[in-house]
């Protein structure tokens, strides 16, 4: 039973780092005035927020991967939206 949960949570893992990395990549591809412009924070910030994200995801284990999953998820559904809307962009 504990190899299904060791399994399951690797699984998970591999899943939110490559979340992270998806909204990582996609934040440093977005013009910088389109953050301000949506009122959201700045490309720099958000690439930090991210990029740590990321390597807490994969030092820290079930903790990072809760952060990580959180700063992604933020930027996914809240950010990156307006961005694309800003930018004119279809989702």
């Amino acid at each position: 039973m504990s190899q299904l949960v060791g399994t399951v949570l690797f699984v998970l893992q591999l899943a939110v780092v490559g979340a992270t990395l998806y909204a990582f990549v996609h934040a440093a591809m977005q013009r910088p005035d389109a953050y301000t412009a949506a009122e959201k924070l700045t490309k720099p910030v958000w690439l930090v927020i991210l990029g740590v994200a990321g390597l807490l995801a994969l030092v820290l284990g079930v903790t990072g991967v809760a952060i990580a999953a959180v700063a992604a998820g933020v930027y996914i559904v809240d950010v990156r939206p307006k961005l694309l809307e800003i930018q004119g962009k279809s989702r």
